[in-house]
């Protein structure tokens, strides 16, 4: 397994975090797939051994922020490098006009969809410069700027997700490593459904298609780094700001 290029995943266990271990192991790329329901990974690991490729299962809750720096640990004596990082594991955290929201939600939501890849980055960033072309992507939404009424929670902690990505990419700058956003639209997800009860969902993407993004994203080939990916347009976005703070 030397030679094989190694990938992270949270969230793998169903919806864009499944799909997309997939269709890395289906490139040959090894999987560690991480996510709490021991089932679903499972049903990963069998659908990525049909395909001929192999996983790493680690069932954790990513809210256990010493077993994120355990994992960081593991991977480390296990193959001294990691290559990819998916950052996908995300958390609404319901629909509710801001000064209703519950402390204990909103926190929830904010430790998952920010704090988790935080720790994340401080685990496994330095593997990832191991790699002779570490990437890392993680999973936005147009919310982080749309700012829509009873969104709050999940638009601030997107909103903070994109400046944590987008600092560490211009760290990184001077690194072969390459950071960015996908932002996947409206997808067919369980979130989704939670938060468009009454939508079609066969109006919308299912999560299958957006592995030929995912795989675009993770090529050694890639120079675009600090920017958001939008599957809808299959365009890199660059967000806009001031020249002074």
């Amino acid at each position: 397994m030397a030679d094989q290029r190694i990938a992270l995943v949270t969230g793998a266990s169903r919806g864009i975090g499944y799909f997309t271990a997939l269709a890395l192991a289906r490139e040959g790329i090894h999987v560690i797939a991480v996510a709490r329901t021991v089932g679903g990974l499972e049903e990963l690991d069998d659908a990525i051994q049909e395909e001929g490729g192999t996983a790493t299962l680690v069932p954790m809750d990513l809210l256990d922020f010493d077993d994120i720096d355990r994992l960081g640990h593991s991977i480390q004596e296990r193959w001294g490098r990691l290559d990819i990082l998916i950052g996908n594991a995300g958390l609404l955290g319901g629909l509710s006009p801001l000064e209703h929201v519950e402390p204990k939600t909103f926190e929830k939501a904010l430790a998952l969809n920010v704090t988790a890849n935080w720790r994340l980055i401080a685990s496994v960033g330095p593997l990832l410069r191991q790699s002779d072309a570490g990437r890392a992507i993680f999973l936005t939404s147009g919310a982080a700027s749309k700012c829509r009424p009873f969104w709050g929670t999940y638009s601030v902690s997107k909103a903070a997700l994109d400046a944590l990505v987008r600092t560490w990419a211009a760290e990184c700058e001077k690194t072969p490593m390459r950071i960015n956003l996908l932002s996947p639209g409206p997808m067919r997800t369980a979130m989704r459904a939670e938060a468009m009860p009454g939508e079609d969902p066969k109006t919308i993407s299912h999560p299958s298609e957006i592995g030929d993004s995912v795989l675009k994203l993770c090529s050694p080939n890639l120079t675009e780094s600090g920017l958001i990916f939008d599957f809808t347009s299959q365009q890199f976005l660059k967000a806009e700001a001031p020249t002074t703070v």
